[in-house]
């Protein structure tokens, strides 16, 4: 392994990343299923233990992504303001075949079984019971270059447990800024061992961290200095677009105008990943929900930004396709400040008169659903096509 992708956590630091395995986490239950209160650290042991009772060999734990980029980032006079979303878990193992799989997904929904509250009675939950009461999503891939899987637990408030069981996987990281990966095995060791004694400046164990992206000082100066950096976008799955913008809107900015260069690819990413208007729309309001970015000043600056960077720097699509998706995110935009009655207003449209052969002979036209209406008869009336309740006419006279 390389010696600068590797550093060795301060004093500081591991407190910071104790305080966060220790800190509870709610995963929420559908229905009347009970709230789980979780540490995390506490759900390693007993996961890690389940696994190994199953003989599935596992090489390490880390904490990924923006949970240890908040780690990492406690000399910066910005660190208060910087906070993390998902928690991010990754159990390298050795998954030969889809029975490990299974016994992986097992093991989860057996741990989960523990943190129930006393008065449930476990008798009465099975695997699949707690698979439909607590898990978010589940994804299995499998092909020549990635072997992993990923179960999410749920988090109303958006910080979601990720856990993600890795033999193989190509690309580990979006940009520079959230390559970072923190060793949990002697932090978690040392804690069993140490279980009465507190931490002390010159007592406690050494953590080892990793930038997956390279070199471990400059990703830390990225991240230090709200820089953009990253490698060959168009190998992460969506492009890193959302991810992308994002950064921009925390007040990041690229560290070359070679980045800049780089929105193309991560746009042609993006729609080949989302090929319709829908799974664009769903794939965005999905992001931020989950992105901390329910609060209406940070999702009008997400979306504005989103619009500009696709509206300038997308070469893959046709100029109607391109004009769909950007209506949808503008769509999106103007609801944030609109009442809440906003579904229900009617809209009257005028049409001048010699569009009316024009419409009569292309009554299919197919036009973005959220700002156009489409001709419904000969009588000169349109039917509104969009997210109202109840579709509205509306009549013209010439």
């Amino acid at each position: 392994m390389d010696s600068n992708k590797m550093y060795i956590l301060d004093y500081e630091e591991v407190c910071r990343l104790e305080e966060v395995l220790g800190s509870v986490i709610q995963v929420h239950g559908r229905g009347n299923f009970p709230t789980l209160e979780v540490k995390p650290k506490d759900f390693i042991k007993q996961l890690t233990a389940k696994l190994l009772l199953q003989e599935l060999s596992i090489t390490d734990y880390r904490l990924n992504g923006s949970t240890a980029s908040y780690v990492l980032n406690g000399q910066n006079e910005d660190h208060d303001n910087y906070t993390y979303n998902d928690l991010d878990l990754i159990f390298n193992i050795n998954l030969k075949s889809s029975s490990d799989f299974m016994k992986v997904k097992d093991s989860v929904l057996e741990t989960l079984m523990d943190f129930l509250p006393a008065e449930v009675s476990k008798e009465r939950m099975s695997g699949c019971t707690m698979n439909e009461a607590y898990v978010r999503k589940m994804v299995k891939i499998t092909n020549k270059q990635d072997n992993w899987s990923l179960i999410s637990l749920t988090n109303d408030q958006g910080r979601n447990i990720e856990l993600k069981f890795v033999d193989s996987m190509k690309r580990k990281f979006e940009f520079s800024v959230d390559s970072f990966q923190i060793l949990l095995d002697s932090l978690i060791k040392f804690q069993d061992l140490q279980n009465d004694i507190k931490m002390s400046p010159t007592l406690y164990p050494s953590v080892k961290a990793e930038s997956v992206y390279g070199d471990f000082e400059e990703a830390r100066y990225h991240l230090r200095n709200k820089l953009i950096a990253t490698k060959n976008p168009e190998e992460i799955r969506g492009g890193g677009l959302m991810k992308y913008c994002s950064l921009l809107c925390r007040d990041f900015k690229p560290v070359s105008e070679e980045i800049r260069n780089m929105e193309k690819y991560m746009c042609s990413r993006f729609f080949i990943d989302f090929k319709d208007v829908p799974s664009q729309q769903q794939k965005l309001e999905r992001y931020l929900q989950s992105h901390d970015l329910e609060n209406n000043n940070k999702r009008y600056k997400y979306l504005t930004i989103l619009h500009n960077v696709i509206e300038k720097s997308t070469v893959c699509l046709m100029g109607h396709e391109r004009r769909q998706t950007l209506c949808m995110i503008t769509n999106l935009t103007n609801q944030v400040y609109q009442p809440s009655n906003y579904q229900h207003i009617t809209v009257f449209y005028s049409v001048p008169p010699y569009m009316h052969s024009y419409t009569d002979n292309y009554r299919h036209t197919y036009y973005p659903t959220q700002h156009y209406a489409i001709p419904n008869n000969r009588n000169n009336e349109y039917v509104l096509i969009g997210s109202w309740n109840t579709p509205e006419v509306a009549s013209y006279s010439c």
